[in-house]
């Protein structure tokens, strides 16, 4: 009865194991023979495999493998390798009784009796087909992703751990940056920044905030593997896991140093028209006063001129007539300063050498500096010739020379040097070609930025009250752009200052052409001539006609060109001078007029300015620069009408 009851018992567990094992429906679970064969199947298997168990016991598992694999062998290397080391475990495609295929993990284990005899196989089969989609899904997306990433050339983007160290690293990191994968991984990124920026703890800088706000943008320079920096904006945002710890970083980086550049130079385009156009306009202005500043110093200059020749020779009245003519001349220089700055100055265009030129300052240059200040000249041996006027070289360069010496008021050393310099494109605003640079270099106390870009400004200066006009360095740069060059000012504070001077060479075959034009020279005229004298300014007529008069001429007056021409058509006239800025019609429009009707008639155009309209240039008008004395119009006139 004890035997039977345990009997009864055994089997009772048996049949709730059946009972479990048949309710599993997400596993095949089933037996096999030592050879393979199915001799048990669950509910799980059927479910999934599609047979019933009347019409799969008895048949061998192989049947479940595509063909390829029974091909192979591969149920038996299965069974095999579970049977001698006591399990197999494994995925690969199966097929179901309809034919279609699904993806399953399986598991074989041996069954083996107490003495260690194999009596069968316990096989466990999942469909992991939905899973292993959702997988190939994932790892589809990141290697595209990892392809999209890897493929962008105009960014470099890469990952770093949590320490900064380089993980990842994509083809536009490796064009940007000159590093191969091989080279940087592993590396911290801090390698790319420069010295001054991992000495000011920049890249900890960064990580710092991207850790902290969960993003870094910035942009700087950075260093590639060569040693050459590029202008990069660059972007970092923190990685961090599902409990919020940081994991790492992205980086993004991008090379945007053409952009830069471009930028810059549209900015420098900008600033430099509207420098342009404030120049102009203050040059326009600059101009007109100086023009009516002639007619003044003409009449002032004039006037006392023709009263010291005519009154009593008194000491102490000649006296006070010089002083009131320095003090004439003096402010005709300002004007020369002014219609310089302006570029309409009469500059009176010469072949010259430089190095000549400058030898024969010497003596002028060294008694301006004082005993404190010693200067020094390098030259060489032969220049090639400049074209310009003289005497406005000269008052240019000793400007620049007396600006070094006021800015080493303890004194110091002034370097005049002169050379031949090659300018190719894009040294604006110079064009290609050769040029001779004069430089005025001092030890002095320098300019900062803000000054330097004030210092050719008409009228602002650094000098105390009285101590300088604010005027020099616009007529340099005046006189050097009407002479086609430039003015360049070099500065640092504490350093000193370099003021160049540049001026075209002059082809050999100009400079024939030229020499030989210079080479006519006039006789002087003794005949006195009837003069028409054309001004709008009534002072400035009257002190034209008092200095013809006591040359000796007859003069007849007009003031303005229709009266004139009246007159010519009246009168017998040897010669007419003429202002050109005139209303209605200007000197030169009367000048074409009168060579219409008398083509010989000698013209002078006696104006400050050295631009004239166009088509007054056609006649080729001599032409006498106001404020002028009676000397240099008896000169004019010999000039016209020998």
């Amino acid at each position: 009865m004890e035997v039977l009851e345990r009997h009864d018992t055994s089997l009772t567990e048996e049949g709730r194991f059946r009972l479990l094992v048949d309710a599993i429906t997400d596993y095949a679970i089933y037996m096999l023979s030592p050879e393979g064969i199915i001799t048990s199947w669950n509910t799980g298997a059927q479910r999934f495999k599609g047979y019933k168990p009347s019409e799969i016991l008895g048949d061998h598992f192989s049947r479940f493998y595509p063909k390829e694999d029974r091909a192979a062998g591969v149920p038996e290397r299965a069974l095999a390798t579970a049977a001698e080391t006591g399990r197999f475990e494994g995925e690969g495609w199966r097929e179901r009784k309809d034919g279609s295929r699904f993806w399953a993990h399986v598991i074989i284990d041996p069954i083996r009796h107490p003495s260690g005899e194999l009596i069968g196989f316990a096989k466990i089969t999942r469909d992991l087909t939905e899973r292993r989609a959702a997988e190939n899904a994932i790892r589809q997306s990141e290697e595209q992703f990892r392809r999209l990433i890897q493929g962008v050339s105009d960014y470099a983007i890469y990952m770093l751990d949590p320490k900064g160290n380089v993980s990842s690293w994509n083809f536009g990191a490796e064009r940007i940056k000159g590093y191969r994968p091989e080279e940087i991984i592993g590396r911290h990124f801090s390698t790319f920044y420069t010295e001054e920026d991992k000495a000011a703890g920049v890249p900890e800088t960064a990580l710092s905030v991207a850790r902290a706000e969960g993003r870094f943008e910035r942009e700087g320079w950075r260093v590639r593997k060569d040693g050459t920096r590029f202008w990069a904006s660059v972007v970092i945002d923190v990685i961090r896991d599902d409990d919020g710890h940081v994991v790492g970083f992205a980086k993004i980086t991008r090379d945007i140093t053409e952009k830069m550049e471009t930028q810059k130079a549209l900015e420098q385009a900008r600033e430099e028209l509207f420098q342009s156009q404030k120049m102009e306009a203050i040059g326009q202005l600059t101009g007109g006063i100086a023009h009516d500043f002639n007619n003044l110093l003409m009449a002032i200059s004039g006037s006392l001129e023709i009263l010291r020749k005519r009154m009593p020779q008194d000491l102490a009245l000649t006296s006070l007539v010089d002083n009131a003519m320095q003090g004439a001349q003096r402010g005709a220089a300002l004007t020369q300063r002014m219609l310089a700055f302006s570029r309409r100055q009469e500059l009176h265009v010469e072949l010259i050498d430089v190095s000549g030129l400058v030898r024969g300052m010497m003596d002028m240059l060294s008694r301006s500096l004082g005993p404190l200040t010693m200067i020094e000249t390098s030259f060489p041996v032969r220049l090639p010739t400049i074209q310009t006027d003289p005497n406005q070289l000269e008052m240019a360069i000793l400007n620049l020379v007396v600006n070094a010496r006021d800015a080493m008021p303890a004194g110091g050393r002034i370097v005049l040097r002169a050379s031949e310099e090659a300018v190719a494109s894009g040294k604006r605003p110079l064009s290609p070609g050769r040029y001779i640079r004069i430089a005025v270099i001092d030890e002095g106390e320098g300019m900062d930025a803000k000054t330097l870009e004030q210092a050719v400004t008409p009228f602002f200066t650094t000098k105390g009250v009285g101590k300088g006009t604010g005027l020099g360095l616009s007529m340099v740069q005046g006189l050097a752009t009407q002479s086609g060059g430039c003015l360049f000012l070099k500065s640092t504070p504490g350093e000193g200052t370099t003021a160049e001077l540049w001026f075209p060479v002059v082809a050999a075959e100009q400079a024939m052409d030229v020499n030989a034009e210079l080479q006519q020279r006039q006789q002087d005229v003794t005949d006195r001539l009837r003069v028409l004298a054309v001004d709008d300014d009534g002072l400035v007529l009257m002190n034209t006609t008092l200095m013809l008069e006591d040359l000796g001429h007859t003069v007849l007056e007009a003031m303005a060109g229709a009266e004139a021409l009246d007159i010519l058509r009246k009168e017998q006239v040897d010669l007419v001078i003429c202002d050109h800025a005139m209303p209605r019609m200007t000197g030169a429009q009367l000048a074409l007029a009168i060579r219409e009707e008398w083509p010989e008639m000698p013209i002078i155009l006696a104006t400050g300015y050295a631009e004239l309209p166009e088509g007054a240039g056609m006649i080729n008008l001599p032409r006498l620069g106001k404020p002028f004395s009676q000397a240099q119009l008896a000169e004019a006139i010999n000039r016209v009408a020998s």
